[in-house]
Order: structure tokens, then sequence, then C-alpha cells
């Protein structure tokens, strides 16, 4: 069986480091806020290339408290428009709704899978705050006219970057092109943790001070509580083990690069659609390879009779979730052909040869 994702393979390439470290943590006694936390929040900012990085739970929390914070310094005010990407992971949204800000959908690019920016202004009133970029299955989205557009209508560009960590636009990572940036660190991400994890990335020092209060009960100081606050802490387990993956993370992301470069020069079958690789080949990371079909459910089960595991990311999109039941009338044509016809293949770091031929023949079999 090709596995989708062997996170068992991916984790034991760091086994004795990890181990070590873990051995380590356990004998300190001190399980949060402590030295792995500061370390890695330092090897992570230095990494994105912001001045500051704050370790939380995990990735919608990390969204969370960024428009919670942008609330509390009075930048935001529950009612406010944010711009969002129609056919994102819903926890996009979430963020949003959990806050009182309304999210104004707008449709992707069908070739790039995100957010169409020529599409954004037209959504733009009098209401908008801000313009909530998702750089989706690893591809950064991101250009001068989005830059200009956000300097024009006064509005804060925020990147939910759960998925793309080590992409690139222009020389600048993701996590450093807008305002702020939420990172999710969920076992199956590109640079994974072995539980849930996240952080926040921003140059705003204003911003983090108050990202930091609210995700520790809302408090810079013990029993002295300034914000009505979240628990959201990243755990010293977490960070240590997440700050010795930091330094394989572009080793990694390079072998995604290779695999899928491969895959679209060797898969050729009329049936499928392959994604668009950029010319910049560091604007990509590959956390998912993701095809299209109209013939989704057979070829689906024509892998899985070939020992292939394929995923689909993601089946419903946000409009059509009962969660959003307002939205239920709403039409997005692309985003729900998009949500109709993808299939993700197996890619990872660990993904040897032979695997890779066998997805390869078998999909132009089909």
């Amino acid at each position: 069986m090709i596995k989708f994702l062997d996170l068992q393979k991916v984790n034991l390439l760091h086994q004795e480091e990890i181990e070590h470290k873990l051995i380590e943590v356990f004998r300190s006694g001190w399980y949060l806020l402590g030295t792995e936390v500061k370390n890695f929040e330092a090897n992570l900012s230095q990494y994105i290339g912001t001045k500051e990085a704050i370790g939380v739970a995990n990735g919608l929390d990390a969204l969370r408290l960024i428009f919670k914070a942008y609330i509390e310094l009075g930048f935001m005010k529950p009612g406010d428009e944010v711009i969002v990407p129609a056919n994102t992971y819903i926890a996009s949204i979430f963020a949003l709704s959990d806050n009182g800000l309304t999210p104004v959908l707008v449709e992707p690019d069908i070739n790039t899978y995100n957010i169409d920016i020529s599409k954004i202004e037209e959504k733009i009133t009098t209401k908008t705050k801000a313009i909530f970029i998702v750089h989706l299955q690893g591809r950064v989205v991101f250009s001068e006219a989005l830059k200009s557009l956000a300097t024009k209508h006064n509005l804060k560009i925020i990147e939910d970057n759960a998925q793309a960590i080590g992409a690139e636009w222009n020389g600048i990572k993701t996590g450093n092109l807008g305002d702020a940036a939420g990172f999710s660190f969920y076992p199956g991400k590109n640079l994974g943790a072995l539980g849930d994890a996240g952080a926040v990335t921003t140059n705003d020092d204003e911003l983090a001070k108050t990202i930091r209060a609210l995700a520790n009960y809302g408090s810079n100081e013990k029993y002295v509580n300034i914000y009505k606050g979240l628990n959201s802490r990243l755990d010293e387990i977490q960070a240590a083990v997440l700050d010795i993956k930091l330094k394989y993370i572009d080793a990694e992301n390079l072998q995604r690069r290779r695999i899928a470069e491969q895959y679209i020069s060797e898969i050729k079958n009329s049936k499928i659609i392959l994604p668009e690789n950029p010319e910049n080949d560091k604007e990509h990371v590959w956390h998912v390879f993701v095809i299209r079909t109209s013939e989704r459910t057979s070829l689906q089960e024509y892998l899985t009779n070939n020992r292939i595991q394929s995923l689909i990311h993601y089946p419903i999109p946000p409009h059509q979730q009962k969660a959003y039941q307002e939205w239920n009338n709403l039409s997005f044509p692309i985003t729900e052909k998009i949500h109709e016809e993808v299939l993700s293949l197996p890619i990872s770091p660990v993904m040897c040869t032979d695997e890779i031929s066998k997805v390869i023949d078998v999909l132009n079999k089909f």
C-alpha cells in the first residue's frame, strides 16, 4: 500500500534527535512557557524573517488570536468585513465568525486554486478591514497589485500560512508578506508536530504583545488579566520537536518539489487536470498535490484497488456547510467545480522512487 502520507516514516527521519530531546524535556520538569518555546519562537521568526513569532496551541487559534488582537487594538470591531477565499478550508472562516467579523467570500483562480486577486476590489466596502489570503495547498498567493489594493483602502493583509511554510515570493517567505500570519503545525503539515500546535508571525510589536497576552488568559503578568483571553499555549514538547524539524524543512520541501515536477512531467492522461507549476518553483512547497477530474469517484476507487491512498481536500465548500446555512443558497461556480473534482495524490519527503513511478504508471493507465 502506498500511503497518502506515512507520518511514522516522516518522524522517524529524525528519530534519534527527537527521542533524545523528548527525554530531556520530560526530565526538565518544565512543560509550558519555557526554554523550548522561546528557542523555537526565535528560530521560527529568524527563518520566516519577522521580528516576532508567538507559539500557540493550534492553527485555528493562531488565526483567531490575530483577529481578536486587532479588535482589542481598535483596528476592527464585530460586524466589520474581511475578504476571504470561498474555497478555503473552513478554519479560515471560523476564525472570522468566532470574532463576530463578517466573511466576504471571493472566488478562486481555477488555475492556482488561490483567491483571484482581480476579483477582490469589487467586494470591498466601507466596512472592509482586511484581506485574508490563504496560501492553499502550499502555493503562494501574493502580488504588487494586492499590496497596492491594501494600501489604497487601508486594509490589513492577513496570511493563513497553515500549508505553505518555506514558500517564497520575490525572496520573501510566506508568513512575512502581510501584516500577520497564522501557522498550523498539525502532524500532517510540511512542518508537523506530534499533536496540535500553531504560531503567529508578525513585524508589529504591539500586535505581538497583545496576542501573547490573549493566548495566556489575557495576561502579561500572572493573575493580572487585561483582556478576556484564551488558553492557547504551545507546550514545551511540541516546541522542542518543531525546533528540530525546522532545520530540515527546506530539504524536505525540495524533495516535495522534485516529486511534483516528476508527476507534472510524466502523468499524461487526458482525463486528469494537473496542478500548475509556478515559473519560480520556490512559490510552491506542495503541501498536497491536487489533480482534478470529472470522474473523481471512479478514479479514487481505481487508485484504492491499486493500493494507492488518496484524499479529497475538500469535498464540501464552506458556503454549502450546515455551519453556514445562511450561505447555502449562494452560488460560487468555480469553488463548487474545484470541490467536486479535486483529488490529492501521495506526496511526502519519504516517498521512494518506486512508489512515485507506480502512482504515475497507474494514473496513466486510468
